[in-house]
This record gives structure tokens, sequence and C-alpha cells, in this order.
């Protein structure tokens, strides 16, 4: 696995882990904890890019009403938050 410090242990804002594995490599921001992968080094740190915009609020907006509706879901459905997280993921 490779990290973005030289310096051991040394926490940084900015830290990166990549590690190979099966036919592409897996990235993960340490500070975000947001975990993505590529076929390339380059397609990875994109996606990360990307992952990392997105889980801060910088990039993508919640869809509209409409939008739901386009793919099937019923906006009264679609809560966030409301409800106790099921249990595999507690």
């Amino acid at each position: 696995m490779a990290s973005s410090t030289r310096d051991g242990d040394l926490d940084r804002e900015d830290e990166i882990r990549m590690w190979r594995e099966d036919d592409g490599w897996v990235i993960t921001d340490v500070e975000t904890g947001v975990t993505t992968q590529g076929e390339t080094r380059e397609h990875a740190l994109e996606m990360l890019d990307e992952a990392v915009a997105l889980h801060k609020g910088e990039i993508g907006r919640e869809p509209t009403d409409d939008e739901l509706r386009e793919l099937g879901i019923d906006p009264e459905d679609n809560t966030t938050g409301d409800e106790e997280l099921p249990e595999f993921m507690q």
C-alpha cells in the first residue's frame, strides 16, 4: 500500500492511501474516509476527486420531486435521517 506521507504515522489532512487490488487500484481519502477505485492510478485519483467533492457538498444536488418520479420513486417515501438505520448498517 502506498501513502502520501513519508513520516510514518504522521497524519496529514491531505493524506491518501492507494493500493493495487485485482485488476485495478483502490484509493482512500484519509480525512473523509471516502474510498473509490479505478482501472488505472490516474482513473482512481479522478474518481476520488469527484467522490470527495460530492461528500463535501462541493458538487451535485438533491434530485427534484419530478426527477424522483421519473425514476419511479415516490418523493413521499424518499426520507433521510428520520428512520433508524437497518441493523446491518449499525
